[in-house]
């Protein structure tokens, strides 16, 4: 009776301790979900460094870069007030999450040929903030 008592407890611990175990990763999951989807405060600080050659906004417009108002889901080169180049005319991306993620990591390995003078962003957390913040416009 003992042993099997001792058997139901060792049990016992083993499926609290394994609650406790999926609780922890849940925790970590839903830590890194919020961290991926991108703080745009940040993200607009963060877009200080682009807003020498790019605009958002109500007033945006090209400059040295194309106005990136929408450019979530917007076809690579589609905008009328810039001239791209023609590696970005020919790429046929559109801009969804992923290829934009991708560009402001390293805008010359996703579009060879690209004139956007731009070493890209190595910090995953800061290319999700400024996505987020592209988002809002």
């Amino acid at each position: 009776m003992k042993q099997s008592l001792g058997n139901n407890t060792g049990g016992f611990a083993r499926v609290q301790l394994k609650n406790c175990q999926r609780w922890f990763l849940l925790l970590l999951l839903a830590a890194g979900q919020a961290s991926a989807a991108g703080d745009p405060k940040n993200g607009a600080f963060l877009f200080q460094r682009c807003a020498s050659c790019h605009a958002v906004g109500k007033y945006a417009s090209a400059g040295y870069g194309p106005q990136l108002n929408g450019i979530v889901g917007r076809r690579a080169a589609s905008t009328k007030d810039y001239k791209y180049s023609e590696a970005m005319k020919k790429s046929g991306l559109t801009w969804d999450e992923k290829t934009l993620a991708a560009y402001l990591r390293a805008p010359h390995d996703v579009v060879p040929g690209t004139t956007m003078r731009f070493w890209g962003i190595k910090d995953e957390q800061q290319v999700a903030d400024l996505l987020s913040y592209l988002k809002t416009f």
